[in-house]
């Protein structure tokens, strides 16, 4: 009997210990704790230096001032992290991650080791509001204009049958019936932009526009490249009169599907949290990553790297990913085959 009462009242301690935790103000709470950022990439590449930029300068701007820590757990192109923050992570507030920009539509699009709902996470914010473009050399005889790809073929590098520089053509071909032909297994961007010197393809397409303003600045000004079309929901202030791809759908079922794919544009650099997590805890985070993405400091360090910050609100979002989720099954269906 005494064994029982003990039990019983060690389980009363701990829920009273679990309703006291979860009942503390956001400042209480991360007072003398550690945040760990989750990295869904190994260390060096894009996502990585963002987030260990962030994590340098997020603590001091959460409420409580806890020790922000990035960790990284890179696999299956972030879906491994995707599935752990869903199912497994801490739901305190004590964990978020960052994750690919389209990893959390992969359920839509039919990928079966997606094991998450992207709609139930609490989604942070985003760094950046990217926008990516196609492009073709300048050169006598090619491309100068979007309109031209459903008549004239355009040969486009591309890094891999997952990267962006192989999806986006392939989706604007299945969709809109341009006529881009990928020559891929380059092994990185700069590869592609090499072959497009030499001559070996005419082409590039789904290439960050803050990727060609940090590394081929002078293709612009010296008028290297004809820039054809945006791939995003929104223009970039720079680019006012380069065409928008979601104005180029021919019926509401292309601009469905074209909206489904570059919906992750938004998500130049995304940041989340898992389910489940208090309410207040959540906006702490929110409020804490804007209030990086303005910090003096923060920003002299993402120029000095050559880090575009265009961040997108952590409820603006929320709201993006539920819109994207109501998605008609028959719509995201077509998306999907349009990618394979």
């Amino acid at each position: 009997m005494r064994t029982i009462i003990t039990g019983i009242a060690a389980a009363i301690l701990a829920c009273s210990t679990i309703a006291t935790a979860l009942a503390q103000k956001p400042a209480d709470f991360y007072k003398g704790k550690n945040v760990d950022l989750m990295i869904g990439y190994s260390v060096g590449g894009g996502y990585d230096v963002y987030a260990r930029l962030i994590a340098r300068h997020m603590g001091k701007h959460i409420p409580g001032n806890p020790t922000v820590t990035p960790k990284n757990m890179e696999g299956a192109g972030s879906l491994r992290l995707a599935n752990w923050l869903y199912n497994v992570a801490p739901k305190d507030g004590l964990v978020f991650g960052t994750i690919g920009r389209g990893t959390g539509f992969d359920p839509l699009l039919g990928h079966k080791q997606a094991q998450f709902d992207g709609n139930k996470f609490n989604w942070i914010g985003s760094a950046n509001d990217e926008v990516s473009v196609c492009v073709s050399w300048n050169k006598p005889g090619n491309v100068t204009k979007f309109e031209e790809l459903y008549t004239t073929q355009l040969t486009v590098g591309g890094t891999g049958a997952a990267a962006d520089t192989d999806q986006f053509p392939r989706i604007l071909n299945n969709v809109l019936g341009t006529k881009m032909k990928i020559v891929t297994g380059y092994p990185g961007g700069n590869d592609v932009n090499l072959a497009l010197e030499r001559g070996e393809v005419d082409g590039r397409c789904g290439w960050s526009w803050s990727s060609v303003e940090s590394t081929r600045a002078n293709w612009i000004k010296e008028k290297k490249i004809n820039i054809l079309v945006q791939l995003a929901l929104q223009k970039h202030p720079d680019l006012p009169d380069v065409p928008l791809i979601t104005e180029q759908a021919k019926n509401e079922e292309q601009k469905q599907i074209l909206k489904l794919i570059f919906a992750r544009q938004a998500l130049g650099r995304p940041y989340l949290a898992p389910p489940g997590i208090p309410q207040d805890r959540v906006d702490a985070l929110r409020n804490a990553f804007m209030d990086t993405m303005k910090d003096p400091e923060f920003l002299a360090e993402a120029e000095k790297a050559q880090l575009e910050i265009t961040p997108v609100a952590g409820d603006a979002l929320q709201k993006l990913v539920a819109d994207v989720y109501k998605t008609p099954p028959e719509i995201a269906k077509k998306a999907a085959d349009a990618l394979k």
